[in-house]
């Protein structure tokens, strides 16, 4: 049974965690996860994060809202109860999309908005009656961490590196075991 150490880099400031973020990746070790108190620009290619599939989930609950607006307007407008709109022909819903548009506009910018919201927040698990992931909670405040599990050759490296950069504390957390894969 293999073990890893938990490692948390903490920093003062953004630049010099980003600059030790550079320099663990240009010496081959995975960065696991980085916590900041604010958004950082870039910060994903930085530590090898592949691109999120959100878009494409925002794509799928956007059409969702045209289809959905258009076969509500389609039944309620030409089909259920006919109505003159502007003098546009009510016997085909192709013939009055004009007059429709507004409504279709809205209801697929509805559906991706609050589709994302739930995904972001299941994808998160932030949902009530959760324990946050936040290993610390100072870098909601002021503190940048970076956060590793290394195997025990690899930590001497990234330590000497994390204080190399100008790391404020270089935290060891304990040790995962880790099954072997077979």
């Amino acid at each position: 049974m293999a073990t890893k150490q938990i490692i948390h880099g903490i920093f003062g400031d953004e630049v010099p965690m980003l600059e030790a973020c550079k320099k663990l990746r240009a010496a081959g070790i995975r960065i696991n996860d980085v916590f900041t108190p604010m958004p950082i620009h870039g910060i994903d290619a930085i530590i090898g994060l592949p691109r999120t599939r959100m878009a494409i989930c925002a794509f799928i609950y956007g059409i969702t809202g045209t289809s959905l607006a258009t076969l509500m307007m389609w039944y309620m407008m030409v089909s259920d109860w006919p109505n003159d709109i502007g003098g546009k022909p009510t016997w085909a819903y192709y013939m009055a999309v004009p007059a429709f548009i507004p409504i279709t506009f809205e209801a697929t910018v509805f559906c991706a908005a609050h589709g994302m919201a739930l995904t972001y927040l299941l994808r998160c698990w932030l949902i009530p009656g959760t324990k946050a992931k936040n290993p610390d909670p100072r870098t909601t405040d002021d503190k940048f961490m970076i956060y590793l599990e290394l195997k025990e050759e690899q930590a001497k490296k990234a330590e000497s590196i994390l204080k190399e950069c100008g790391v404020e504390e270089v935290n060891f957390k304990g040790t995962l075991q880790i099954e072997p894969k077979h």
